[in-house]
């Protein structure tokens, strides 16, 4: 399906695999009061938190923030560069119930279903606090409060290069200035300053990492020497990785990816979506399809979103080639419930076509 098709990754095999519904997965069925919260219901709910960070800078990247119900992952969202982050449920129209999916839409995650489960913010080298979603006033008051970060002294890898806290003053003074235009706007702007900040200090590695970050947009030839030069001013930085690996993986520098993701994941083992299926990636086009295999389903059940939308595709690849039709088919047909129309999706009708053809009549 061509490694370009596969640039992202997601989350649809969990509610595959979960038919008897979240309410089963999270064990808050019988405490919530459906009645209650059906009878008040007008529209949307949505729900809104803060992330706060002690003993640290708050990171230039966004803070994902993650809900679990009974440890399986039913959403994410990112909080932004002020830490305010929103948790949105799906809807149909506002004549239609929040408190019950709509018929026939198994992915879709309402707001009475995320009540008893629990939110932290995952950042690599952080503990986190948690909230929980309460069964009470969510009608009236919806924001959840505020999830601190801390340090964590003991994690293998973080995104807080310690090459920032040694950076020169003036340096930093560049630094800060490249975020502030960044996040005005002016991606111009902020790659001078990142420019001009590893000029003064070439061991700033978080400098090197946004600089790398910013020269990949603009389709710059020095992106990847900028992000090899992140990691190697700093081992224990994570966040470099990930964009090396997309950079790889556009050349079909297979092992490369799974070389890029594989020190990625020693540093942060829990890893997000796009590195395990950047790791799914690499693995398959290298041979070994029981890794592949193996970190594309870890990458689809962290992302019910479908925020990278191509892991199960992937997946239905793998399992096809090894003869796992009816399986197969079963996730092209998921992904077809989020895949925007386009070239891909396209591609996936074709590919359900074939496989419905190549199956048993009873078999499906």
């Amino acid at each position: 399906m061509g490694a370009q098709a596969h640039g992202q990754a997601a989350a649809a095999a969990a509610a595959a695999k979960a038919p008897e519904g979240p309410e089963a997965a999270s064990g808050f069925g019988k405490d919530a009061n459906y009645a209650n919260l059906q009878e008040h219901q007008r529209g949307s709910l949505t729900f809104i938190g803060k992330v706060a960070v002690q003993d640290a800078m708050f990171p230039w990247d966004p803070i994902p923030v993650v809900v679990t119900c009974s440890g399986v992952v039913r959403y994410r969202t990112e909080a932004d560069a002020k830490g305010g982050f929103t948790i949105v449920p799906e809807t149909a129209d506002p004549m239609h119930s929040e408190v019950a999916p709509e018929a026939g839409n198994s992915h879709q995650v309402t707001a009475g279903q995320l009540i008893g489960c629990d939110i932290h913010a995952s950042l690599p080298g952080f503990k986190s606090t948690s909230l929980h979603i309460a069964n009470t006033d969510i009608m009236d008051n919806p924001d959840l409060g505020t999830i601190t970060l801390r340090p964590d002294s003991e994690a293998a890898g973080t995104v807080e290069s310690a090459t920032t806290t040694t950076a020169s003053p003036e340096a930093m003074k560049h630094f800060d200035k490249a975020r502030s235009e960044f996040q005005s706007g002016n991606t111009k702007g902020a790659e001078r300053d990142l420019e001009k900040a590893v000029q003064i200090d070439p061991k700033f590695a978080d400098a090197w990492y946004q600089l790398g970050k910013l020269q990949e947009a603009d389709k710059s030839p020095n992106a990847l020497g900028s992000l090899d030069k992140a990691v190697a001013a700093d081992p224990k930085y994570v966040s470099p990785y990930l964009q090396i690996a997309e950079q790889a993986a556009d050349q079909k520098k297979w092992q490369d990816v799974v070389n890029a993701t594989n020190q990625a994941l020693k540093l942060d083992p829990e890893g997000n979506p796009q590195i395990w299926y950047y790791n799914a990636v690499g693995n398959y086009n290298l041979g070994n399809v029981d890794v592949a295999e193996a970190s594309a389903q870890k990458s689809l059940a962290m992302d019910p979103q479908h925020l990278a939308p191509n892991t199960e595709q992937l997946l239905a690849v793998m399992l096809a080639s090894q003869g796992q039709l009816a399986e197969a088919l079963q996730h092209l047909k998921n992904s077809l419930t989020y895949i925007k129309p386009g070239p891909n999706r396209d591609l996936i009708q074709q590919q359900i076509a074939q496989l419905e053809k190549a199956i048993p009549a009873g078999s499906k």
